[in-house]
C-alpha cells in the first residue's frame, strides 16, 4: 500500500469516528436546547463559547494546526446553535403590553426564535407562565432613572417563578403622534407611569397633561386609534412603526443613559454553576429588634456584596415588609450555604429566586 493510500485509509477511519462523535455532540446539543427552553435561557452564551475554544485548543500539540482547529471548533459551535435555534422555534415567551413594547423588543433580542405572546399586564404575563401557557416571561425590574418596578417585585415575592437571567437594555423614549401632528398640537401625553417619570422634565417644560396606560405600546395603540392630534404617546420608535404614528420629538427622556433591567422568569430554577456571580434573594425578618441589621451583617460577614436592598409591604400585616436583595458572589459556594443557614436565625421567610453568571447588555 502506497503512502497516499495509507493516508486516505487513516482519513476514512478518522472521518467515520468523527461522524459518530458528531452525532453524540448534536444529541447533547438537543439536551442543552431542552434545558434552555425549560429554564428560559438564551441560546447565545459567549462566555461558554470562549471557554470551550480556549480549553479545547490547548489539546492540540502541533502549533501549526492550532488555528485550523479553532476554526473547526467555531464551526461546531455554530452548527450546535443552528440546531438549537430550530428546536426552540416552538418556545413561547410572555410579556406585558402589545407588539412594540420595550418588553417585546427585549424578548425578541433575547429569544429571536421564540413566539412572543402579549398579555394585558405584568400579573397576567407572570401567571401565564405559572399556568404553563408560556415557557417564560420577561418583566422589567428596574429603570436606571425612575427606580424599581414595585409590581414586579411583588410578583416575585408572592409567586412561584425563578429568575434565570437579568438583561440590561437601553430605553429611548420618544413623543409619538398621529400623522400631521406637531409639537404645538399636543396637549396631553399618554404612557406607562415609568415612562412618564423618565420624561418628567420634558413633560413639565411643555405643560402637558398626563394620562397613565398599562404599557407604552398600549398607549401608542390608543393614540393611533383615537386619531386626535392633541394627544400623543411616549414610547419606542418600533411601536410608532407598528401602529402608524409619527415621531414628533426623539429622545425625550431626562437621562441620556436611560436603561431598563429585564428579568426572565421561568418555572424551573437553572442548575447553579461555579461561574455564577449574581444572586437574587427575598426574605422577611422576624419581629425582633435588630433583625434586619443582623441579616445584612450576616450577608457581609460571609463576603457577599449587596448591590441592592429594596423593601416592599407584604400586604398581610400593617407595616410588615419583605426585602428584595441583589447580591454579588456565588450563593451556591460553601460560604453561601453557610450564610443561608445562619440567616434562618433572623429571617422568617427566605428564598433564593435567582442565581446566574452576570447581567447581560442587549
Amino acid at each position: 500500500m502506497s503512502e497516499l493510500q495509507t493516508a486516505r485509509e487513516i482519513i476514512n477511519k478518522v472521518d467515520k469516528e468523527m461522524a459518530r462523535l458528531f452525532e453524540m455532540r448534536m444529541d447533547a446539543a438537543r439536551i442543552v436546547a431542552a434545558y434552555k427552553k425549560e429554564n428560559g435561557l438564551p441560546i447565545d452564551d459567549f462566555g461558554r463559547e470562549k471557554e470551550i475554544i480556549a480549553r479545547n485548543s490547548d489539546y492540540i500539540e502541533n502549533e501549526e494546526y492550532r488555528s485550523y482547529y479553532v476554526n473547526f471548533l467555531k464551526n461546531n459551535i455554530k452548527l450546535s446553535k443552528d440546531l438549537q435555534h430550530r428546536l426552540l422555534e416552538g418556545m413561547t415567551v410572555a410579556y406585558s403590553g402589545v407588539k412594540g413594547a420595550f418588553a417585546n423588543i427585549a424578548a425578541c433580542r433575547i429569544f429571536p426564535d421564540a413566539r412572543c405572546l402579549p398579555y394585558a399586564d405584568f400579573k397576567a404575563a407572570y401567571k401565564a407562565v405559572e399556568k404553563g401557557e408560556c415557557d417564560c416571561v420577561i418583566l422589567p425590574i428596574e429603570n436606571s432613572f425612575n427606580g424599581d418596578v414595585g409590581n414586579v417585585l411583588d410578583l416575585a415575592f408572592f409567586g412561584s417563578l425563578y429568575i434565570n437571567g437579568v438583561y440590561e437594555a437601553e430605553v429611548v423614549q420618544n413623543l409619538l403622534g398621529v400623522k400631521g401632528a406637531t409639537l404645538s398640537d399636543v396637549k396631553k401625553v399618554v404612557s406607562h407611569p415609568q415612562a412618564l417619570g423618565q420624561c418628567a422634565t420634558y413633560i413639565e417644560n411643555h405643560g402637558f397633561v398626563t394620562e397613565n396606560a398599562t404599557n407604552t405600546a398600549v398607549a401608542v395603540k390608543k393614540v393611533a386609534e383615537d386619531g386626535d392630534k392633541s394627544i400623543a404617546a411616549i414610547g419606542s420608535i418600533e411601536a410608532a412603526q407598528q401602529f402608524g404614528l409619527q415621531v414628533i420629538s426623539e429622545k425625550i427622556n431626562d437621562s441620556g443613559t436611560n436603561t431598563t433591567r429585564f428579568a426572565v422568569f421561568s418555572r424551573s430554577n437553572r442548575v447553579p454553576t461555579p461561574n455564577d456571580e449574581r444572586f437574587i434573594m427575598l426574605f422577611t425578618v422576624k419581629n425582633m429588634a435588630g433583625s434586619l441589621g443582623e441579616a445584612i451583617s450576616v450577608i457581609g460577614q460571609h463576603g457577599f456584596n449587596l448591590r441592592a436592598l429594596k423593601s416592599r409591604p407584604t400586604k398581610e400585616l400593617v407595616w410588615d415588609y419583605f426585602f428584595f436583595v441583589e447580591g454579588e458572589g456565588n450563593i451556591n459556594s460553601p460560604q453561601g450555604k453557610e450564610m443561608l443557614e445562619q440567616l434562618k436565625s433572623c429571617c422568617s421567610d427566605l428564598k433564593i429566586i435567582g442565581s446566574f453568571e452576570k447581567e447581560i447588555h442587549i
